[in-house]
């Protein structure tokens, strides 16, 4: 089922609207906080479609992104006990069950992992304030791992240019099932994680 590559098209015509970048600013910020899909999603085919300004994308992505896990960290610390119900009800309880216990054992880097790898990281903004985690540590964190996560993404599409937006054209399908099944297992491996 090629449902993908349609996708990555919509998002190619996207990327080269002129007020994409406040797309992917206010998609970065709500990604942090309350939103499903990442800003890889948008900052990849912008990245591809203007090398030149590749960097100036990433750095609005990590800026929305920390500011968004801010607005993440004031839901948690002040309003959790409004957002708890659904959240136990939700899909992002094992999620948020894993963050507390990973908060507890490791703290900074908890963020850094989450910042920087495909995990939910407005699961990890939200229990970081519920927990009341220290407000500088947090924000680094996020910098650091925000940051290098965006700013490998866009480097590596810039480095690729055409050549780059060729292959994922051809392999866009492939590599968006992979994802699915990479969800999939993190899922598993989250309510297994919570377990123990």
């Amino acid at each position: 089922m090629r449902i993908f590559s349609s996708l990555y098209r919509r998002a190619m015509v996207w990327s080269r609207h002129r007020h994409a970048p406040w797309y992917l600013g206010g998609m970065s910020f709500a990604e942090s906080s309350f939103f499903p899909i990442p800003p890889d999603v948008m900052l990849a085919p912008m990245s591809l479609a203007n090398p030149a300004r590749a960097w100036r994308f990433a750095l609005i992505t990590t800026l929305a992104s920390v500011a968004g896990g801010l607005f993440g960290y004031a839901i948690g610390h002040f309003a959790f006990d409004l957002i708890e119900p659904w959240l136990r009800t939700s899909h992002y309880w094992a999620a948020y069950q894993t963050s507390v216990a990973w908060f507890e054992k490791w703290g900074f880097w908890a963020i850094f992992v989450a910042g920087f790898s495909p995990i939910p990281y407005k699961v990890f903004t939200i229990a970081a304030g519920a927990l009341s985690m220290a407000l500088l540590p947090f924000t680094l964190a996020s910098l650091v791992g925000r940051g290098a996560r965006f700013f490998l993404v866009a480097g590596l599409m810039a480095w690729g240019g055409a050549r780059m937006e060729a292959v994922l054209h051809r392999y866009v399908d492939r590599l968006g099932w992979a994802t699915v099944a990479l969800v999939v297992i993190g899922a598993i491996a989250y309510q297994y994680a919570g377990r123990s």
